[in-house]
């Protein structure tokens, strides 16, 4: 559905008497240079995006990639307009949970056509906070695509920042004195991580391009504003690196960890057995019924054997306990 239009005029927005779907009155109402129009649709149809097409000219391949969704990120270039694919991602606390959309953007000299999947990076709030700086909207359709490039990856910082919290509290959980089993969570936030870098490392060539021009569309005088997207994508990318390595060296400690309470287990099994072996030894041997066994019929050979397996057990409990094995 179409969720707003507009044509833009040196920064402000021009009020047009048209219906929304109306785009070729939209783009003819775009006269002056520097005039723009920006559509903005959510979960369109092909039967949507097909008219869009025919108003605008754009590609087919593209119109088709928009439609599908489920594309990485990308940029490609067709008869002097651009396609650009972002991933948009949101953080499920409850599940340790990266979710995934997506927002293909059809730019030309003058128009921008945005087309959003799932229920990530609104770009509602994106296309107000820029209507209101018009030193910045004035840079015509590279400044929306630098809009919306800096919501989507705005939100990459929060979920990383979730994920961050994420990682502290399994670090916290390997670390600590109880037993745990981290190895479950470690592998989701693995899982998640890899679904954070799908989205973010394509993503850096595509905007290198456009902080460095050579980008047709894409003015000149926009190419610091991406440059700040860079710089925050590749800290995004840093610090991605960063979490997965935390968990890789967290996932070893906890298998550590594991060997070593196994090992304690072990010995504390191990000398039970031997506080056990010990007094069944010595039933075993004077149960045998021979004649000659010594003190067979002293009257108090059956105090005497309790008292020697009491002795020999408690000598091995001091002697387990001392050494940590109890």
């Amino acid at each position: 559905m179409i969720v707003d239009s507009a044509v833009y005029r040196h920064g402000s927005r021009l009020p047009v008497d048209c219906h929304v779907h109306d785009y070729e009155t939209l783009r003819r109402n775009a006269t002056e240079g520097g005039d723009f129009v920006w559509v903005g649709l959510y979960e369109p149809s092909h039967i949507e995006l097909n008219d869009i097409a025919d108003a605008f000219g754009l590609h087919p391949l593209a119109v088709e990639d928009a439609v599908v969704a489920h594309q990485r990120p990308k940029l490609e270039t067709y008869d002097g307009s651009l396609f650009l694919v972002l991933k948009t991602l949101w953080y499920v606390d409850e599940d340790d949970a990266v979710e995934t959309g997506e927002i293909n953007l059809f730019i030309g000299s003058d128009f921008v056509i945005t087309v959003r999947h799932g229920r990530g990076a609104p770009l509602s709030d994106a296309r107000h906070t820029l209507e209101s700086q018009q030193a910045i909207l004035d840079h015509g359709p590279s400044a929306v695509v630098y809009a919306v490039c800096d919501v989507v990856v705005d939100g990459y910082t929060e979920v990383v920042r979730e994920l961050q919290i994420d990682v502290d509290e399994v670090e916290a959980s390997v670390f600590s004195t109880r037993r745990t089993d981290d190895s479950n969570r470690i592998y989701v936030l693995k899982r998640e991580l890899s679904e954070v870098r799908r989205a973010v490392l394509p993503l850096r060539e595509p905007m290198r391009r456009f902080a460095n021009g050579g980008v047709p569309v894409i003015e000149e005088g926009a190419r610091p504003f991406f440059r700040d997207v860079t710089d925050h994508l590749t800290q995004n990318a840093d610090e991605i690196d960063n979490l997965d390595s935390l968990l890789s060296t967290a996932f070893d400690a906890h298998l550590a960890r594991v060997s070593l309470q196994q090992n304690d287990d072990m010995r504390k099994i191990s000398a039970g057995v031997a506080l056990a072996a010990v007094p069944t030894l010595i039933a075993g041997v004077y149960g045998m019924n021979f004649v000659d066994i010594p003190e067979l019929h002293w009257a108090f050979g059956y105090l005497y054997a309790i008292t020697l397996m009491i002795v020999c057990v408690g000598g091995l409990y001091w002697f387990f306990k001392k050494s940590g094995w109890l």
